[in-house]
């Protein structure tokens, strides 16, 4: 079932939507206009296939501000969910996702060396019968002996994860916490955390390589589709999540 998120996220986020203006501008080619949409659409499902492209989107967006220098230290650590994975037929098969995995192993050091409890955020996606924060803190017990104090098991994206965790980290007394998520997602992370009351320290987990400017960058993969949809998807995300703290 569509809901009013996929279909805002299918007319807003390349490249899908490039594609859809292509294919209008085709079905009114007879048209001046509609050869100049189809070519839009074309050229920009090129660009946005180019390595430098969506290395240069995740530049811009990578970016954002530490906390205050006189911020409490953080008091515990919130690790957001990323994405689960289907390993079975049964709805309870489901295991957390290569995004969450890289979240939950990057941050398992950093609660071996401050000993901070952990909240894990994530609700239930799909036919799932498992919140994803559930998954994580079997994840993170079994496979990388972390202890998880805190599961928010309502949220559906990351202003919800924002939301619920502030309640269950400020019934505890606690304002001031390490933020776990990818470096690309964090900004509007950051954003919905300090909305919310929550002093977030970054701890961002690593994804993109180093930009070398070589041939390579200029030569189209499907591959480039994908970073360039995570990073335009931020980028939007972020515009949404500034105008939403104002409101």
């Amino acid at each position: 079932m569509m809901t009013l998120n996929f279909i805002a996220t299918l007319l807003l986020v390349p490249p899908i939507n490039l594609l859809l203006l292509a294919l209008a501008g085709f079905a009114l080619r007879r048209r001046r206009a509609g050869r100049i949409l189809c070519g839009l659409g074309l050229a920009g499902l090129l660009v946005l296939a180019l390595p430098l492209s969506n290395h240069l989107l995740f530049l811009g967006i990578e970016q954002f501000a530490a906390p205050p220098a006189d911020a409490p230290a953080p008091a515990a650590i919130v690790i957001l969910s990323g994405d689960a994975n289907q390993i079975g037929d049964a709805p309870s098969a489901v295991d957390v996702g290569p995004l969450t995995l890289e979240r939950e192993r990057a941050r398992a050091v950093l609660q071996r060396a401050t000993g901070l409890p952990v909240l894990v955020s994530g609700g239930v996606i799909g036919h799932s019968q498992a919140s994803l924060a559930a998954l994580m803190a079997r994840s993170l017990e079994t496979d990388f002996a972390t202890p998880v104090r805190w599961r928010e098991e309502s949220s559906r994206d990351t202003w919800e994860n924002a939301r619920y965790s502030a309640a269950l980290l400020q019934a505890e007394g606690i304002r001031s916490v390490f933020l776990v998520t990818h470096v690309w997602h964090m900004r509007r992370a950051l954003i919905a955390f300090r909305h919310f009351g929550i002093v977030a320290t970054p701890a961002p987990v690593p994804f993109s390589p180093v930009l070398q400017i070589q041939l390579g960058e200029f030569i189209p993969y499907a591959g480039a589709w994908t970073a360039s949809y995570y990073a335009l998807h931020e980028w939007v995300g972020w515009a949404w999540y500034a105008l939403r703290a104002r409101l």
